[in-house]
């Protein structure tokens, strides 16, 4: 499986704008904390598949931890 959306955990904020903007509703929020004390988002690997690579994540997420493949 090739991942289409990876996210840098470990400098996630838990801001939740991936989340909202996502058009397949397949960012989650993990519940266990990261570093920094944030529940970072992710996608599940099951997920995956679904991801468009259309990037909207990407651009809304003010700390650049989103990387988009096609």
């Amino acid at each position: 499986m090739v991942k289409r959306v990876v996210f840098k955990e470990e400098h996630c904020k838990s801001c939740e704008l991936c989340v909202w903007v996502c058009p397949k509703q397949i960012i989650r929020i993990r519940d266990e904390l990261n570093a920094l004390g944030y529940h970072p988002a992710f996608v599940s690997n099951d997920d995956q598949e679904q991801c468009i690579s259309c990037a909207m994540c990407a651009r809304m997420c003010p700390d650049a931890v989103i990387e988009v493949f096609k």
